[in-house]
């Protein structure tokens, strides 16, 4: 992986705002995560606008439906050319086999379990209390069908360190700096950028604390410090 480490999400309604973040941050990033809020208000015009500024883009749609209906889906996917983009490991064998389309310059990723969800939440939906368990039983299939990394909590990889092969790609949602403080935050299971990257993480996803920070490229250049 290049030294630069940091996926910032790009979670805004507002482009002209998402555009003036990647021009200020785009030297300072491993790449920038398109998800569902901007796919859906700025479809694929807006992906490509921001492409043009900076080609390293993790398209984050976490497809999940029917073999056949995942396999169509990335083969359009796949011509816009993204770095990284995900795929819910939940959807089963199949699925997974169906995602890994030839002649790809993508990598696919396999979403384990959503960092929102706590030991109640994965009780309740997937009849197993130790969310751990839970997510090493998902990572070991996303192995065995070959696909290129996988998307987890950071609070996760002490349990995967064994299991993962060499030069498998590892990304961390829910990262926190000490300084973001938000009562409506949604993320459960939390680390710090330095503590995820030494359990073991490849990329971190990082958003709020970044895109909504008084000074994000400062807030950027910070966290890249504390990674070297």
């Amino acid at each position: 992986m290049k030294s630069n480490k940091i996926i910032v999400a790009l979670d805004s309604n507002n482009f002209k705002k998402i555009e003036k973040i990647v021009r200020s941050l785009k030297s300072e990033v491993y790449a920038f995560k398109i998800g569902y809020e901007f796919f859906f208000n700025f479809g694929i015009e807006g992906y490509l606008k921001i492409k043009k500024i900076c080609p390293k883009i993790f398209l984050d749609l976490k497809l999940h439906d029917i073999p056949n209906t995942v396999h169509q889906g990335l083969k359009a996917l796949v011509k816009l050319k993204p770095m990284l983009t995900t795929i819910h490991i939940s959807g089963g064998d199949q699925m997974m086999k169906s995602s890994l389309i030839k002649n790809r310059v993508t990598k696919i990723l396999g979403v384990s379990v959503l960092t929102s969800l706590d030991q109640s939440q994965t009780k309740k939906y997937y009849n197993e209390e130790k969310i751990e368990l839970l997510v090493k039983k998902f990572v070991k299939q996303a192995i065995k069908q070959k696909l290129d990394g996988i998307v987890c909590s950071p609070k996760e990889l002490i349990y995967l360190r064994n299991i993962l092969p060499k030069n498998f790609i590892i990304v961390t949602p829910g990262i926190r700096i000490n300084s973001y403080k938000d009562k409506n935050d949604d993320q459960r299971r939390v680390l710090t950028p330095k503590e995820a990257v030494e359990k073991g993480a490849s990329l971190l996803v990082i958003g709020r604390p970044i895109t909504l920070s008084k000074d994000p490229l400062k807030t950027i250049k910070k966290i890249n410090n504390s990674l070297k």
